[in-house]
């Protein structure tokens, strides 16, 4: 019998249905309807606003303590109020990403005390030494944003922390979360010789309407603020930057950024290409959050920084938007800021406007204590100071010292180990918490970071050039790591006996445009370019001497590292 090779359809069969071809795939993006919670931040932030977690702190965790707090606001609001579990001692590097947050966390936490624009009075200063020594164990880090930062800190405590902190004008509201961070400002604001408009009512101003607002307490992800008219922030790296710039019709006023930041996908800032007086600049930010807030990413989290929107939009779109959308006028268009001949950092004995002097100096790579902070306070009074700024780079300085009462100064500070006449090395090596603390990181950071320039001082205390080294834990980049001379992402590598061991990525001739001549860049990661952690201090010594051997004149590390065989650099 054949069979027939034609096929026959059923009665009730149904007919193919031509389908609409789908769409993009939405982002998350509010302003264009997309509102639903996208992931399980999105939905913690829509479940109630963080900032409501403080009354839970004060009136139930803080009585009835750690085992009683709620998983979303542990691990989710906690952050609105500056707070983040801790790691626990003991667990390596090779775990962090294979164990779950509770099997990861202690039961203390970080605190990050915010202080905007680096500002600090000796009323404040010795308010956060008292509270490292009573509740922190004598930790108060300094940042590379300008925070002091405890740990050890028990949810018991949290309302007496607040009520001391907040009796001398100092919080922790916003200091993390997805919401506007700690505003950088220039630790010489009001002071400095060479400033000719003081940006401090615009922080001020930023501080007083936004910080604790609601309208911008639920964000994609963190928000990142620059405000400085000298070029002594690292303004390229964040969500946006004011930095001064002299209009030649309209005078002094500001040059905005926009979409800086740095991360496992890096991406430096881009001009906006307009010029805002000095009046006008918390409006523009509050707009530009605003475009954030509205338009930012929330469908995947690795994707919702500014940076994203802006590379996507391009600057042209992003200004058309700030200016219909929320500024309701046109901004003026503004050149761009003259960079100063050298990069500024402000270590060292400097001359004010006013005649007096400002001192800064160089802790190691961050690390102070709330009994070293009350000794400054005590050698900063006895010097006729009553002022003290954090800087972007891990240093402090003592503002308003006479002339004749300067050297007595240096010689204190020293005294408390806080050194105004720095080597290369203690100047310029900076790292992030690291293992020690950080549930995130994968290797020790601030004790190698205290090995390195202690072994870089005793083998090459002379050495002249400056070289920015960044040691970080994670590849989270939280001490900007792409942008230092020597960059150190934190893995684990193969070491001697084929084992896994502590060590570092290595980024060599990062830089960010901080002085004329200087090209914004990252930094050159070459194929399999690692060091062990012990190894570490021999490579930095073998490339420094590398560097002082073939440099040609005047020729800074990154230029050297651009120009030479990457053997030389191994």
């Amino acid at each position: 019998m054949a069979v027939s090779s034609t096929t026959t359809t059923r009665p009730d069969t149904p007919a193919p249905v031509a389908r609409a071809p789908r769409g993009p795939r939405g982002e998350g993006q509010w302003a264009l309807g997309h509102r639903e919670p996208l992931n399980a931040n999105e939905r913690i932030k829509k479940d109630d606003d963080p900032l409501n977690v403080r009354a839970r702190i004060e009136n139930i965790y803080a009585h009835r303590g750690f085992a009683s707090i709620d998983p979303q606001d542990l691990r989710g609001r906690f952050r609105w109020w500056g707070l983040y579990t801790q790691r626990k001692a003991g667990i390596d590097g090779g775990r962090t990403a294979v164990l779950e947050p509770h099997e990861l966390e202690d039961e203390f936490f970080m605190l990050r005390v915010r202080v905007d624009g680096g500002e600090l009075t000796l009323a404040q200063l010795r308010v956060v030494a008292d509270i490292s020594r009573e509740f922190a164990r004598d930790t108060a880090d300094i940042t590379d944003r300008q925070n002091i930062q405890y740990h050890w800190i028990r949810v018991e405590d949290m309302p007496e922390i607040w009520r001391r902190l907040e009796s001398v004008g100092l919080q922790t509201t916003e200091a993390c979360g997805d919401c506007p961070r700690v505003v950088l400002g220039s630790p010489v604001a009001g002071v400095a010789r060479d400033e000719v408009l003081d940006p401090t009512p615009a922080v001020d101003e930023i501080v007083r309407r936004y910080v604790g607002d609601k309208r911008f307490s639920n964000l994609p992800r963190k928000f990142k603020t620059s405000i400085s008219w000298l070029v002594d922030t690292p303004y390229e790296a964040n969500d946006i930057a004011f930095l001064g710039v002299e209009h030649p019709d309209l005078g002094p006023g500001f040059d905005v950024w926009v979409g800086g930041g740095l991360s496992t996908n890096p991406m430096l800032g881009k001009r906006l290409g307009v010029w805002v007086p000095l009046a006008e600049v918390p409006d523009v930010w509050a707009g530009v959050v605003g475009i954030f807030r509205d338009y930012g990413y929330r469908r995947l989290r690795n994707r919702a920084r500014l940076k994203f929107l802006v590379a996507d939009w391009g600057v042209a779109k992003f200004r058309e938007v700030l200016e219909k959308e929320y500024l309701g006028r046109a901004l003026l268009d503004g050149p761009a800021a003259t960079l100063p001949a050298k990069p500024v950092d402000h270590i060292g004995v400097h001359p004010q406007r006013d005649g007096n002097n400002y001192v800064g100096a160089a802790p190691v790579v961050g690390r102070v204590s709330g009994a070293q902070l009350a000794r400054l306070a005590d050698v900063a009074e006895a010097h006729g100071s009553g002022r003290v700024r954090l800087t972007p780079y891990q240093k402090l300085l003592v503002l308003d010292v006479a002339p004749e009462r300067t050297g007595s100064l240096v010689a204190e500070l020293r005294g408390i180990g806080l050194e105004a006449r720095p080597s290369a090395w203690r100047r310029g090596t900076m790292a992030c918490t690291g293992i020690e603390f950080c549930k995130l990181a994968i290797v020790e950071t601030k004790r190698r970071g205290e090995e390195l320039v202690a072994r870089l001082e005793e083998r090459l205390r002379d050495f002249d050039a400056d070289i920015s080294i960044h040691l970080n834990g994670c590849p989270n980049a939280c001490a900007r790591t792409q942008v230092a001379d020597i960059g150190l992402k934190g893995q684990l590598v193969v070491g001697p006996d084929g084992r896994q061991v502590e060590g570092f990525q290595v980024h060599l001739g990062g830089g960010l445009g901080m002085a004329a001549g200087q090209t914004a860049g990252f930094g050159r990661k070459l194929r399999g370019l690692k060091t062990t952690a012990e190894e570490l201090p021999e490579y930095v010594e073998r490339l420094a001497r590398r560097y002082l051997a073939g440099r040609t004149e005047g020729e800074s590390f990154a230029n050297w590292v651009i120009r030479v065989d990457e053997e030389e650099l191994r």
